[in-house]
């Protein structure tokens, strides 16, 4: 699941275009060439990310990250029927991995949301809560640590569950095995003699069209704080879904970022640089426009869905 920036403009004061990001990635055991135990272990990115220190019960490992800075706050929401002792870190996660048997088992789903710097600390924190808990309701369970990077870069990293609970506490299955069928609802071998098979989702957590609604809550969550304070609003599709002749700036990665606010410059910011310089060239050569002209957050908001429900029917149109 690649990410896709959000963006929003600052008021005009001459300032650079600021960018937030909410992406989505999968973590499992399989071996990546140059990978390490660490990088397939959810405790060891548990611990990581929570800045803590954690057993891995399955590798016999010890994951210590107790001094690593950065991490303004650590919580883990849940579902109303999980145990209440994942809430502990270190349990939940070798909870997870003592259920996975497969040897490139899929432990968690992982969302990074930027949180804009123009917004109160306890706000950010609010957003980010709110964000993990609306994944707990769903029934994942939620592991919110939220980072601060220099001084502008403020993001939480949210850790879920992608195996269900029963309602009981106990792990679920996550699919259920469909055998292919011909036009006479006989079953079809494959060219090595097997039957062939598909797995179905009994979460509707991988559903196509998900992301995208989970980046569109994420969004809007942010631009309720954003539109309090007379903010310009963030909008998370990508500049060509949104009909502006501009160019995305590249990811910088907190090394650059650090080296860019010590005042060295680095390859990746002179992309941006350049990038930036283009879409002020882009800019001047348009006419703006007037202020009683741009749309209310509610009309944005209002064709944001009405556009929303065009990409989701074509989800299911492609799925029958």
């Amino acid at each position: 699941m690649a990410g896709i920036s959000l963006w929003v403009r600052k008021k005009e004061t001459g300032g650079q275009v600021d960018f937030y990001h909410n992406c989505f990635k999968i973590f499992g055991r399989s071996k990546n060439r140059g990978s390490s135990t660490e990088s397939r272990s959810a405790p060891a990115r548990a611990a990581y990310r929570a800045g803590e220190k954690i057993y891995d019960h399955r590798t016999g490992l010890w994951f210590d990250f107790t001094r690593r800075r950065g991490i303004l706050h650590t919580e883990i929401l849940l579902p109303d029927h999980a145990p209440r002792n994942f809430a502990d870190r270190a349990i939940l996660w070798n909870a997870v991995e003592y259920a996975e048997k497969q040897k490139n088992a899929q432990t968690a789903r992982e969302t990074e949301l930027s949180l804009p710097k123009e917004l109160p600390r306890q706000v950010q924190l609010d957003i980010a809560r709110k964000y993990a808990q609306y994944f707990a309701d769903q029934g994942m369970c939620a592991d919110l640590c939220v980072h601060k990077k220099g001084t502008k870069n403020y993001h939480a990293h949210i850790m879920l569950t992608m195996r269900p609970l029963n309602d009981d506490g106990t792990w679920g299955q996550k699919t259920r095995k469909e055998y292919l069928l011909n036009s006479q609802g006989q079953r079809i071998k494959n060219s090595k003699g097997k039957w062939k098979s598909r797995n179905i989702s009994l979460t509707g957590w991988d559903d196509e069209g998900n992301v995208e609604i989970w980046r569109e809550y994420g969004c809007r969550l942010i631009n309720r704080e954003l539109e309090k304070r007379g903010l310009p609003l963030l909008d998370h599709r990508s500049y060509e879904r949104q009909g502006l002749d501009k160019e995305a700036q590249v990811h910088l990665g907190p090394q650059a970022i650090a080296l860019e606010e010590q005042g060295v410059k680095t390859k990746l910011g002179n992309i941006n640089r350049a990038v930036r310089e283009r879409n002020r060239q882009r800019m001047q050569q348009r006419e703006p426009v007037p202020e009683a002209e741009r749309p209310s957050y509610d009309e944005w908001l209002e064709q944001y869905l009405l556009e929303k429900e065009k990409l989701l029917s074509r989800g299911r149109e492609r799925g029958r």
